[in-house]
């Protein structure tokens, strides 16, 4: 059984609130850091962890901690994005549902290494149970001492805001957040400056995922160079993964990185294989805007070697052949799934979430959406697989923000490893409105891994 960080007593009753998170050991962290090391010590412990963001990009955190100026006289602000938006995705709303604590104590020791004095939790604007249940543990850690003025006699000072969003996927793009905190319309920002010289209100800010910010609370207990003893290679710890899709058991699991990835998906203690005996067709990784990935290559790395729940392992080849974690949204498909459906689908939110900035992704992803309903729905012509593998490289790196590369990857990766799904849509019309397509419709059909 794999060790567990931030999930160790998920399942104890009352764990949500202050009095069953204390007897666990909880806000060990806040008063270790307040007493016995400075701001700069705290961010040194995180750089040794080798922690790198959950929310997707996986950059080191300490890292982007270094980086943020820190002028005379100008306050600094720590932002926990909260705004999970990525379909297939839904690790944090569990951890922010069953223990709160872990993030209002994280954001604790974050604001403190970053010398912010006011930090804001900005939360997707649907997730309203999981902002009152925010609001309670604030309001919990305030009365206990560990928030308002002068914490634990210590002299520091820390205020924590909850702030709902608007409901749009745009606003887990850092820039597009900060906009949206400060009441404007959630537009991404043009880079540089980047937050960390000029963010929330013009200042030095930093952004961080839920998870993240969590995980600097292990890190400070246990130390950094334990916690990086954990994983492998570059990817040290332990991460959340959210599994759906045709699995036995979906859900949120933590997982030491570096486990393999036919082990996550077979495994009693994990997803327990595939359901009602069917064989896996394909994988999502980390969320819907990462490669799709068919089955042989998500088991095994085109060197042949077993691919790994790791940043390196599974971009292992670059996008020919390998994905990303991204945020750990992992979706399984089974053999009866429809890729040509799936990549349609995925298509309508990126066309409907586009901020509408940027002409590549405004009239990109628009004609991505309409080129994939006329396939799925039987008026496809074989010119239509090429229009979109052109339309997905014009947009791709081309937009002020990745929403526009979010986009295209699914869609380009589907065509690159399903084109024969794609070209029997268009070679049976009649059938493509009434019939998903599995590995029985394949003269050369994927094995089964085990």
């Amino acid at each position: 059984m794999g060790r567990k960080l931030l999930l160790t007593h998920i399942n104890e009753p009352g764990i949500h609130t202050l009095e069953v998170y204390r007897q666990k050991g909880g806000y060990r962290a806040v008063e270790k850091v307040l007493k016995q090391m400075t701001p700069d010590e705290v961010v040194e412990e995180v750089k040794k962890s080798g922690l790198r963001g959950r929310g997707g990009a996986g950059f080191p955190t300490g890292m982007k901690w270094s980086f943020l100026a820190k002028p005379e006289g100008v306050p600094r602000y720590l932002v926990c994005n909260g705004d999970e938006s990525e379909p297939g995705t839904f690790k944090d709303r569990y951890l922010m549902t069953h223990i709160p604590h872990a993030l209002i104590e994280g954001m604790i020791v974050s604001s403190y290494a970053l010398g912010a004095h006011t930090s804001y939790i900005y939360v997707r604007g649907e997730m309203m149970p999981q902002i009152r249940i925010l609001e309670r543990a604030i309001q919990e850690a305030k009365a206990a001492g560990f928030l308002g003025q002068n914490i634990m006699s210590s002299g520091y000072n820390l205020e924590i805001y909850v702030q709902p969003g608007g409901g749009a996927y745009i606003c887990g793009e850092e820039t597009a957040l900060l906009e949206s905190l400060e009441g404007k319309r959630g537009n991404p920002r043009i880079k540089p400056p980047f937050p960390a010289i000029a963010g929330l209100y013009g200042c030095p800010t930093v952004v961080n995922n839920v998870e993240s910010i969590a995980a600097t609370v292990p890190i400070i207990n246990d130390g950094g160079e334990e916690y990086a003893k954990i994983g492998i290679e570059r990817s040290t710890g332990t991460k959340l993964i959210s599994a759906s899709g045709n699995i036995k058991n979906p859900g949120v699991y933590e997982i030491e990185l570096g486990l393999p990835v036919e082990e996550f998906i077979y495994s009693d203690e994990y997803c327990g294989g595939m359901a009602n005996g069917k064989r896996l067709k394909a994988v999502v990784a980390g969320g819907s805007s990462v490669p799709i990935l068919p089955a042989n290559l998500i088991t095994t790395t085109a060197a042949g070697t077993a691919r790994l729940m790791s940043y390196e392992s599974l971009s292992d080849g670059g996008f020919q052949t390998g994905t990303m974690l991204g945020s750990g949204g992992f979706v399984a498909f089974d053999e009866d799934q429809c890729i040509v459906r799936n990549t349609w689908n995925f298509a309508r939110f990126y066309h409907h979430e586009s901020c509408g900035q940027c002409s590549p992704c405004r009239e990109g992803t628009g004609w991505m959406e309409k080129v994939l309903h006329k396939i799925e729905s039987g008026h496809g012509a074989q010119s239509d697989i090429d229009l979109l593998v052109d339309v997905a490289k014009k947009i791709e790196g081309n937009t002020i923000c990745p929403l526009g590369d979010a986009a295209a990857w699914p869609v380009a990766s589907a065509i690159r490893h399903f084109r024969d799904e794609f070209e029997w849509h268009i070679q049976h019309p009649g059938l493509a409105k009434t019939q998903n397509y599995g590995l029985a419709q394949y003269a050369d059909p994927l094995q089964p891994i085990l």
